[in-house]
């Protein structure tokens, strides 16, 4: 191997003498124990001498991270449809129950409906992956955790007996408002971090705000895609006043301060001028 070699192209050789193990199900790495190298590493560059060792690990059936996005965001979207008409074999109730008499019902099968079609044209065209594959036995974790947690809330959203919020349209209005605006704002900074790769490259680059009002969270958290799904699923909440939709909410805000707290260090540790104002996930505060 030439000393200027990337990883990617030692990938690939190796991929060519042993062709059942393709460049995204190896991790290549300079201790057994020791994180992945990336592709565009260069092998001169690397802490080594004029000879190199490097570990194979062969980290199983992969499956490309836009296809993982369509299963997982598919589902929720049919499932909840199954609980909004009634379909008999769900409650077992006649004809009589086939509609809800409460307006909020339909709203919020409209904006649940509305989060995950956009979800879908994002993954198909906004997204770009840093990391291209998935390893192909997590799709079972996440799938059972969108759409369980989707069955979960339709279930009670519409069934027979569901009542209201407590303060009304107010409450509800206010709620849809919420929503749609956490829903432009992640949207939004789905957008800005898709141009920082315009080029193709994967290089990590620092996050800025645009002239796009909602990207101005930039100026506080490192993940403001983070904080608007939080909002998105907190406005949700308060729209349907639902306790299993409250449980999903705080679960997704664990996730997510787990997720951006990660990305903040990363951060911190490869920029050295990364701003020091922002926080993780909620400004001056987490």
């Amino acid at each position: 191997v030439e000393s200027n070699a990337t990883v990617r192209e030692i990938r690939l050789m190796f991929h060519k003498l042993y062709p059942q193990w393709y460049p995204a199900r190896q991790s290549i790495r300079l201790d057994p124990k020791g994180k992945s190298l990336r592709d565009e590493e260069i092998l001169q560059h690397l802490p080594v001498g004029t000879t190199a060792t490097l570990y194979f690990k062969d980290l199983g059936p992969q499956i490309g991270w836009t296809m993982v996005f369509l299963i997982e965001y598919t589902g929720p979207l049919f499932i909840y449809f199954l609980f909004y008409f009634r379909m008999p074999f769900v409650y077992g109730l006649d004809e009589r129950f086939t509609s809800s008499p409460h307006p909020v019902v339909n709203l919020a099968c409209i904006c649940h409906s509305f989060h995950y079609i956009k979800r879908l044209i994002e993954t198909i065209f906004v997204h770009r992956f840093s990391h291209g594959t998935m390893p192909l036995r997590n799709i079972v974790k996440n799938c059972l955790y969108y759409w369980g947690f989707a069955a979960w809330l339709a279930y009670y959203i519409n069934h027979p007996l569901y009542t209201p919020p407590s303060y009304g349209k107010k409450q509800i209005n206010f709620a849809v408002i919420m929503f749609l605006l956490c829903e432009a704002g992640n949207f939004s900074i789905h957008v800005a971090l898709s141009d920082l790769r315009r080029d193709g490259s994967r290089t990590r680059k620092i996050p800025y705000p645009t002239k796009n009002p909602f990207t101005w969270l930039f100026f506080f958290v490192s993940c403001p895609n983070y904080t608007y799904e939080v909002g998105t699923w907190i406005s949700f909440t308060i729209m349907t006043q639902c306790v299993p939709v409250g449980l999903f909410t705080l679960l997704c805000f664990i996730q997510m301060t787990i997720w951006a707290k990660d990305k903040h260090y990363t951060y911190l540790r490869e920029f050295k001028d990364y701003p020091s104002l922002r926080m993780p996930i909620i400004p001056f505060l987490l």
